[in-house]
């Protein structure tokens, strides 16, 4: 399982470019990407990104950084050596399309990865149902409120640092599955938090 996390300009990734991307092989955890790059040409930044990524525009527009196309070969480099490539995080269907259509912007016309994922949100919603516990949900916009956070605190794991960092994502996302699928721990930065329903 390839566990992924982007941090991007904005959420569309038709217009929007991908600013960084993390990642880590949950066979083998040890096994790690951290990648940052500059915007496409023309790539469209949304005014509230910079507060989730904390990059200022003058950062992700850097010259010096490498390309997007640059960073989208790079991450399929690494991901070519896993025995299971299929793609994992929470709300995963985002990372996955930025990364395809990043992939087509570098003319990467042979995407591995299969359109199946693996939510970490899916697998929480699950595990909490089947101990009993109702999901958190939002009564105004009618669907679950299960987000980031309440999965991390439900996994026993502290909220992830803010501004968001790519790798930091993917570890987090990492430790959440291995504990909801295998009731395990898995990164030595989680091992002093317990996992709340082994006692």
């Amino acid at each position: 399982m390839l566990v992924v996390d982007v941090e991007a300009s904005g959420v569309e990734y038709q217009k929007c470019s991908i600013i960084s991307v993390g990642a880590l092989d949950l066979s083998h955890p040890e096994r790690q990407l951290y990648e940052e790059c500059r915007i496409w040409d023309g790539a469209h930044i949304e005014p509230g990104a910079t507060a989730v990524h904390g990059q200022s525009d003058a950062a992700i527009t850097d010259p010096s950084k490498q390309s997007e196309a640059d960073l989208t070969h790079t991450f399929l480099a690494f991901a070519e050596g896993l025995d299971d490539r299929t793609l994992a995080g929470q709300n995963v269907s985002f990372d996955r399309d930025f990364l395809k259509a990043a992939a087509a912007r570098a003319g990467h016309t042979n995407w591995p990865f299969a359109h199946r994922t693996i939510d970490t949100h899916t697998l929480c919603y699950m595990h909490m149902v089947k101990r009993g516990l109702t999901p958190p949900f939002d009564p105004v916009k009618k669907h679950s409120a299960l987000n980031l956070d309440a999965v991390l605190a439900y996994c026993g794991i502290p909220e992830e640092p803010k501004p968001h960092n790519a790798l930091t994502g993917a570890k987090s996302h990492a430790e959440v599955i291995s504990r909801l699928l295998y009731d395990k721990k898995l990164l030595p930065e989680f091992e002093l938090f317990a996992i709340p329903w082994i006692s």
